[in-house]
């Protein structure tokens, strides 16, 4: 599956990574040429959310297409029409399961066919039992076939010294052109892999020197909501800009990180007044709307949020426990109103959510104390 294609849907808060590939979609008798979105939870795309045993039903009945009709009608997202013309295809309904499945495995950091066929191969080789061979050789021929000949990562052999390895003195490859295995041929893939053994021994380990690339914690979302008046335990709601908790910047006050920024936005000192004394973060964003911003202000907005937001933990220790308390999980913004500060469903920026995560960092690092900080 081509690792490059990287997508992800939004579940309960959590950000689900995923990848996608063309399909066709036998609607009636009608061909749609479309994309199907598969998900590190097993969850597959094709025009509804369905599970892998569902998709595998799809894909019996002919709904998802492995074989195209001489003739057939087919369509790509009202792009073009078109009837198909000597179609050929690489795909059999077992081979785009197979191929799902690695990629569901490949998403979770789970070992895939190919991984598992390794590992049967370094079983076998260690005990080299006509058992162990033949459960090499069903892992094997259990990577899709298009797979096979990058499992051993080697451009110039491919896949030959381990498809002769896992046939045997005097079997047959997979291959109807490949002739029946001679102990030499067999003798030299034995070799093959006893220095590639070496090679892999030598080769020093990898071990990541920053710590995980991902959050170990479920994603956080911060729904957007009526701040209303400040209560005694505002969980989350707390950890909004709109939510009622004063800060200091300079010599003025603000009734909440959010009056502050727009405010500090407006070009006029009267309008900036106006702003900071509103009666709602929702009335301090409409008041800002209609009076001129600071020059260049898209070239500064994010400094001056990080250091409102530091201000408001700063002056609310109670508030920086809530932020603190979400570990290093990933914070969803949702601004319904700005595409750049709100997560909005995974189709905005977040920037918000980002610039807390900073800020939680750096609550983390006055915690830890880490010298020369």
């Amino acid at each position: 599956m081509p690792s490059n294609r990287i997508t992800h849907r939004t579940a309960d808060g959590v950000r689900i990574p995923g990848t996608w590939r063309h399909v066709f979609i036998r609607n009636g008798e009608h061909y749609f040429l479309t994309d199907l979105f598969i998900y590190a939870d097993g969850l597959i795309d094709c025009w509804g959310l369905v599970t892998i045993e569902e998709f595998e039903e799809k894909l019996r009945t002919g709904w998802v297409a492995t074989s195209l009709p001489e003739g057939g009608e087919a369509s790509a997202d009202e792009l073009a029409e078109w009837k198909f013309s000597e179609p050929q295809s690489g795909r059999t309904p077992e081979l785009m399961l197979a191929e799902v499945r690695d990629t569901i495995d490949q998403l979770n950091g789970r070992p895939d066919s190919t991984d598992r066929c390794l590992a049967a191969v370094d079983v076998f080789l260690a005990d080299r039992t006509e058992e162990n061979r033949a459960a090499a050789r069903a892992a094997f021929l259990a990577i899709p076939t298009p797979q096979r000949r990058y499992a051993l990562a080697d451009m110039d052999r491919k896949d030959e010294p381990l498809r002769v390895l896992v046939a045997g003195p005097g079997g047959q490859t997979y291959k109807a052109v490949d002739p029946p295995v001679t102990q030499e041929i067999y003798d030299r893939a034995l070799a093959y892999f006893e220095e590639r053994a070496r090679w892999r021994a030598e080769r020093p380990p990898r071990v990541p020197a920053d710590g995980p690339v991902a959050s170990h914690a479920p994603a956080v979302q911060l729904y957007q909501s009526p701040a209303g008046k400040p209560v005694d335990d505002p969980g989350r709601l707390g950890l909004r800009n709109d939510y009622p908790a004063p800060i200091t910047v300079g010599e003025i006050s603000y009734p909440s990180v959010a009056h502050a920024y727009w405010a500090l936005s407006a070009a006029q000192p009267e309008a900036r007044s106006a702003i900071a004394t509103a009666e709602t973060a929702s009335a301090a964003r409409k008041l800002a709307t209609g009076v001129p911003r600071h020059e260049g202000w898209e070239h500064v907005r994010t400094a001056v949020m990080t250091r409102l937001l530091r201000a408001k933990y700063d002056q609310h220790p109670e508030l920086a426990e809530i932020l603190l308390a979400t570990d290093d999980a990933t914070v969803l913004y949702d601004d319904l109103q700005s595409a750049f500060w709100g997560d909005n469903a995974g189709r905005g920026r977040n920037w918000a959510g980002r610039l807390l995560e900073h800020v939680r960092s750096e609550l983390h690092a006055q915690r830890a104390e880490i010298p020369g900080l």
